[in-house]
């Protein structure tokens, strides 16, 4: 994929599973910079169009294909009206999903192949990249306990299985006595792929991690387990590391 030309902006992707606390992290990024935050899908009024076709369960569910359609046609605008006047600009960007999302998603996830993905993602974002994609990664017991947050109150999160341990020896919750049980969400809090299983979640996730260890110049991941705060620094310490500081200082 190549980059497209701009001037001295960058952006930043804030990516992970759903539950990992992503978009918070988005946010206090984008405070830190002080620059608006963005994402994806919905980040234009088309867009917000789009999302909604994408994932409000009442409507009629529509083809991995057509879905990943529908990701680059959202991605699209993204770039032609948000993403590329601002970083031609000048201007740090912080968003909520990218291009790496679609390779997860609908790549790993949805089983499309994602080397045509991959050109799919180009041509829609004109070879934009992001300078710097931030997975932050929990296992998904800890996903989905704080997904039942947004809803009913939670039951205790089941273990997470073998596949979907953290690498390097972190450590994996314990199960308790008897058979664990999944956190209830109230389901209509949840969007359609909120409602997607935990196999799917799983091959998602593992996808994620995929993308960064292939690519470790534009990708790094942090821990999303430890508090907000912790994680936040974490995150902006990955920014100063990979990218500098920002060319107005950080504002907080």
């Amino acid at each position: 994929m190549r980059r497209a030309p701009r001037g001295t902006g960058r952006l930043i992707a804030l990516e992970g599973v759903d539950g990992c606390g992503k978009s918070t992290q988005a946010r206090l990024l984008a405070q830190a910079l002080g620059v608006p935050v963005t994402g994806e899908p919905g980040g234009t009024p088309v867009g917000r169009s789009l999302r909604t076709v994408l994932l409000d369960p009442a409507l009629p569910e529509v083809s991995p294909r057509t879905e990943a359609l529908l990701m680059a046609a959202d991605r699209a605008e993204h770039v032609a009206r948000v993403l590329g006047p601002a970083l031609e600009a000048g201007q740090w960007v912080v968003t909520d999903r990218y291009s790496g999302s679609t390779l997860a998603y609908q790549g790993f996830g949805r089983g499309l192949d994602v080397g045509e993905l991959e050109w799919l993602v180009s041509w829609a974002a004109g070879g934009l990249e992001a300078d710097l994609n931030v997975l932050v990664d929990v296992d998904l017991a800890l996903a989905t306990e704080r997904m039942a947050g947004r809803g009913d109150r939670p039951q205790p999160p089941a273990p997470a299985p073998a596949s979907d341990r953290r690498p390097a020896g972190a450590a994996v919750p314990a199960a308790g006595s008897g058979r664990p049980r999944r956190p209830q969400v109230r389901a209509e809090r949840l969007d359609r792929m909120d409602r997607l299983d935990d196999g799917f979640r799983r091959a998602v996730r593992q996808g994620f991690l995929a993308l960064a260890d292939a690519d470790p110049i534009r990708w790094v991941v942090v821990d999303g387990a430890g508090p907000v705060d912790q994680v936040a620094r974490a995150v902006r310490q990955a920014v100063t590391d990979r990218l500098g500081d920002p060319p107005g200082g950080w504002r907080r």
